[in-house]
C-alpha cells in the first residue's frame, strides 16, 4: 500500500503512508517519508510504524523526542516495555526520571530501583 499527500511541507509530502514490499524500488519493507509517516518503516514529525524516527514516534522500535513503543527511546520522555529517556516509563526504565518495574536513574520509582549514577 502506498499513498502521498500532494501537500508539501518543505519538500516532504504532508502524509506518506508505505506498507509492505516494492519490487520496484527493491525494497522488502515500505519505508515512509514524510510530516506524517506511516508504514513497516516511518521517518517524520509524527512517525508510525515498526521501526519509527521522529519528533513523535509510535512504534515497535521507537526513537524521538516523545516515543511510545516495546523498545522506546526518547530525548524527553519514553513509554514502553523497555524505555530510555529522561523521563521513561515502563517495564524497564532507564532515565533521569524513571518509572518502572525496574527503574534505572537519578530519581528511580517502582517495584525494584538502581540509583544511577551510583
Amino acid at each position: 500500500m502506498r499513498y502521498q499527500s500532494k501537500v508539501t511541507i518543505g519538500g516532504l509530502p504532508f502524509i506518506s503512508i508505505d506498507f509492505g514490499p516494492d519490487p520496484q524500488r527493491n525494497e522488502f519493507r515500505g519505508v515512509a517519508r514524510g510530516v506524517i509517516a506511516i508504514g513497516d518503516v516511518a521517518l517524520g514529525f509524527l512517525a508510525l510504524g515498526g521501526f519509527s524516527i521522529g519528533v513523535i514516534s509510535i512504534g515497535g522500535f521507537g526513537i524521538g523526542v516523545i516515543s511510545l513503543g516495546g523498545l522506546s527511546i526518547g530525548l524527553l520522555a519514553s513509554l514502553g516495555g523497555f524505555s530510555i529517556g529522561w523521563l521513561a516509563y515502563g517495564g524497564l526504565a532507564i532515565g533521569y526520571r524513571a518509572f518502572a518495574g525496574l527503574a534505572i536513574g537519578a530519581y528511580p520509582q517502582g517495584g525494584t530501583v538502581i540509583r544511577w549514577p551510583f
